[in-house]
C-alpha cells in the first residue's frame, strides 16, 4: 500500500491550498484518514482526521479554516486551507489505517507548504 500527496507549495498570507492523498495498493478497507505536518524545529501534530462514517475532528490552531474530506470510492483523503498564515508552512503528511489482510497505519511522503507574509 503506498500513499501519493501532491497539492503544496508556496501561498502568501491568507491564500489558499488544497492538498489529497490518495491510496493505492492492495487495500480491503480503509479506517480513519488524517494529516499531520511537522514545522522545522518542532514535532510532528495532527491537523486534522476523517473517520469512515465521515466524523472529523481538527486541532484548535486550524479549526474554522481547515476542512478535511474523503471521496471513498477514490480512496483519497483531502485537505482544504484556508486563511493560511506563515504559522502554517511545514511539511504535511497524509496517514491512513488501511486493511488488508491486517490493519496497518500507512503515511504518505510528505508535502511542503510554505506561507509567506
Amino acid at each position: 500500500v503506498q500513499l501519493q500527496a501532491c497539492g503544496g507549495g508556496l501561498v502568501q498570507a491568507g491564500g489558499s491550498l488544497r492538498l489529497s492523498c490518495a491510496a493505492s495498493g492492495m487495500i480491503s478497507s480503509i479506517n480513519d484518514m488524517g494529516w499531520h505536518r511537522q514545522a522545522p524545529g518542532k514535532p510532528r501534530e495532527l491537523v486534522a482526521v476523517i473517520t469512515s462514517g465521515d466524523s472529523t475532528d481538527y486541532a484548535d490552531s486550524v479549526k474554522g479554516r481547515f476542512t478535511i474530506s474523503r471521496d471513498n470510492a477514490k480512496n483519497t483523503v483531502y485537505l482544504q486551507m484556508n486563511s493560511l498564515n506563515p504559522e502554517d508552512t511545514a511539511v504535511y503528511y497524509c496517514t491512513a489505517l488501511v486493511r488488508s489482510t491486517i490493519f496497518h497505519r500507512y503515511w504518505g511522503q510528505g508535502t511542503l507548504v510554505t506561507v509567506s507574509s
